[in-house]
């Protein structure tokens, strides 16, 4: 009886190492692990070379950036994974392409006019921040629909090695131009020649699809498919900017409340979180939503690998949770310095909300491939507002501590009524649609 369910279940280990689905996993996650691994090495080095104010000011930039960079393409680059026929993607390529260099040149105008304004939101002085400003977001937008050709036709080593050119010459620069006291600039400038170095990397990949296709790009198929996914831009890519916003707001709320070191202990904590997290995360996103849509074009059921794929996620992220929250103000200050103790006050409670982060992946690429970015751009707005209500009223009666506390809690049952309503919504359609097929 025993080997009876031994042999089954060695049966079952062979098969999932097998799975190109599970290889596709480890492919990209050994870009991520190669890159996590160097930032996270180096970042005790980095932490001692700049202050929580250079911090800040960086976090400040990175957010307004983040902001324009959510709509960067109108997220047809993300459309460009559904149609079946590869000219059709190439197509909607072009369009995110198209959209990227229209909004950075509109957004180089309104530089030009308002440059005082913007630089005193980012925190910033002068016109260098307003050009590196321009050039991320040109470099994002690029690099997002590079980054999505590229996993729709399972180029994952090529998004792999991004990860590892990203990381190494981000890092590197930081720390070079930190023992040149180059101060917040100098963590801009790493940021942004990072970016660059991996959008060239994944550039390669386009460069025999564009030969072969580019003779085959119609002006009046452009706007057929612009139409046809206009849901994108309407809520997918209004989604992601709300979503960059409420993100984003809460350096530049914790700025105007607490002071710019506040604001850089916030960005710094969030910094760390996020280089575990993305470790997973970033190889997970790509190859899921490659998954996924094929299943959904064979005509396959996807409630199965929600539903195991976020289970998974919980399980993985509740130990390493556990002791952040217990121990982050000991580990913060252990690895990174005395002066960052602030950094782990706040990791404490901000772990709540990034687990919650980190476990609703496949609720946000489900919620595109069966189309109900409508539903969840109306969920993402009263995220905002809750999110802005808690930290302006954390603001003004309560402590440092105590505003990021409430605002980690919030986010997090927020985040958990998202996986639930994208799951039940997954479930309710296949039901259906196998009701109406039996009917």
């Amino acid at each position: 009886m025993n080997k009876q369910n031994i042999i089954p279940k060695f049966q079952d280990i062979i098969k999932l190492s097998k799975s190109t689905f599970i290889k596709n996993i480890l492919v990209v996650m050994s870009g991520s692990a190669i890159s996590q691994i160097v930032g996270f090495a180096l970042t005790p080095i980095i932490s001692r070379l700049y202050s929580p104010s250079d911090f800040g000011i960086f976090g400040s930039f990175n957010s307004v950036a983040s902001i324009i960079a959510a709509g960067i393409t109108l997220d047809y680059s993300q459309a460009l994974m559904l149609p079946k026929d590869k000219e059709d993607a190439f197509h909607l390529f072009f369009i995110s392409c198209l959209c990227t260099f229209i909004i950075s040149f509109v957004l180089l105008i309104v530089c030009f006019i308002i440059p005082s304004t913007i630089n005193d939101v980012m925190k910033t002085k002068g016109i260098w921040a307003l050009a590196l400003l321009v050039v991320a977001t040109v470099v994002f937008g690029l690099n997002q629909s590079c980054q999505s050709w590229c996993i729709r036709v399972k180029a994952f080593k090529h998004t792999s090695g991004s990860q590892v050119i990203r990381s190494l010459s981000s890092n590197g620069t930081q720390i070079g131009l930190g023992f040149l006291k180059a101060g917040h600039i100098g963590l801009i400038i790493s940021t942004v020649l990072g970016n660059i170095l991996a959008s060239l990397n994944l550039i390669r990949v386009l460069l025999t699809d564009t030969i072969v296709l580019r003779q085959l790009i119609r002006w009046d198929r452009m706007k057929k498919l612009a139409k046809e996914y206009i849901d994108f831009p309407m809520y997918s890519a209004s989604q992601n900017i709300i979503n960059a916003l409420s993100s984003g707001l809460p350096v530049l709320i914790l700025t105007h409340f607490y002071g710019i070191a506040v604001a850089g202990a916030y960005a710094f904590g969030i910094r760390i979180l996020w280089t575990p997290m993305s470790f997973l995360i970033g190889a997970l996103r790509q190859v899921l939503f490659q998954k996924a849509a094929e299943i959904q074009h064979q005509g396959g059921s996807l409630s199965p690998i929600y539903i195991k794929i976020t289970a998974g996620l919980f399980a993985i992220a509740f130990l390493p949770s556990l002791v952040l929250f217990i121990w982050a103000p000991i580990i913060f200050t252990w690895i990174f310095g005395s002066q960052w103790q602030m950094a782990g006050d706040l990791s404490k409670y901000l772990i709540l909300w990034m687990m919650f982060v980190f476990c609703n992946i496949p609720a946000v690429l489900f919620a595109r491939l069966i189309r109900i970015q409508r539903i969840v751009f109306f969920y993402d707005l009263v995220l905002l507002v809750i999110r802005i209500f808690t930290l302006i009223l954390g603001g003004l009666y309560l402590s440092s501590l105590h505003t990021v506390m409430l605002f980690s809690f919030v986010s997090a049952v927020m985040n958990l009524i998202l996986i639930l309503l994208v799951g039940y919504i997954v479930i309710r359609k296949e039901r259906w649609v196998s009701k109406e097929q039996f009917l």
